[in-house]
């Protein structure tokens, strides 16, 4: 089986086969320099060892989605192209990661626009350092039951709720406002924060399709 890599903005996340893992990038480039993978593609920064393996790299061109605008990431085209490919139809890919975004493609597989905004640990990174009392707030030690409460009455609880809940509702929103040739379009959830905001957008109405690693799984249906 193929070894891949994704390199994103603060995690590299590799695959093999069924099999999915995600370290730092000081932790990814020791792996890679052991045993690189057979394909792999960069948002990140990409330290100056991996110049020897050039060719083995995934640009964006190489991503058969259509109408490719200028400065796509190959995240999102991965993703993008990856749920378009898996529905045989319209899609809103939504990629909770540092940066969240969203990829809109149609059904004949064409990238139609999108959104971007600060992810969840950005958002409450940004608010730890821009104020003088707000914690930093790590999600993944955040407790997840707790995380459901509407009105929190401590403070971490209440940034990780008005951070999430506000990301779910800018998902909401989007999603109402998707032209009229899009009803219908299949909702995909993908990123390190998905399952956080899974059961918010459920609460919403919304059914969206979990895929935490639709851009790894894309990335080895690949033909090039």
């Amino acid at each position: 089986m193929e070894r891949l890599l994704l390199i994103g903005n603060s995690r590299w996340h590799w695959g093999v086969g069924d099999h999915f893992w995600h370290c730092s990038p000081a932790q990814g480039l020791e792996q890679f320099l052991q045993q690189p993978p057979q394909r792999w593609a960069a948002v990140g920064a990409v330290p100056k060892e991996l110049e020897a393996w050039n060719q083995s790299q995934v640009v964006v061109e190489m991503v058969p989605l259509k109408n490719q605008a200028i400065g796509l990431g190959v995240d999102r085209a991965l993703v993008g192209w990856g749920a378009w490919q898996r529905s045989a139809g319209a899609v809103l890919v939504a990629d909770a990661g540092t940066a969240f975004s969203l990829t809109l493609v149609d059904s004949g597989g064409a990238f139609c626009g999108g959104r971007i905004m600060a992810g969840a640990a950005l958002q409450l990174h940004s608010l730890n350092q821009a104020t003088n009392a707000l914690p930093e707030v790590l999600l993944p030690k955040v407790d997840r039951l707790k995380i459901t409460e509407i009105w929190p009455q401590n403070t971490v609880g209440a940034m990780s709720v008005g951070v999430l809940h506000g990301l779910a509702a800018a998902l909401c929103s989007s999603y109402s406002q998707m032209p009229l040739l899009f009803s219908g379009a299949k909702l995909w959830l993908t990123g390190g924060d998905a399952e956080l905001l899974q059961p918010l957008l459920i609460e919403a109405g919304l059914q969206p399709r979990l895929a935490l690693n639709l851009a790894l799984e894309a990335l080895g249906r690949l033909s090039c």
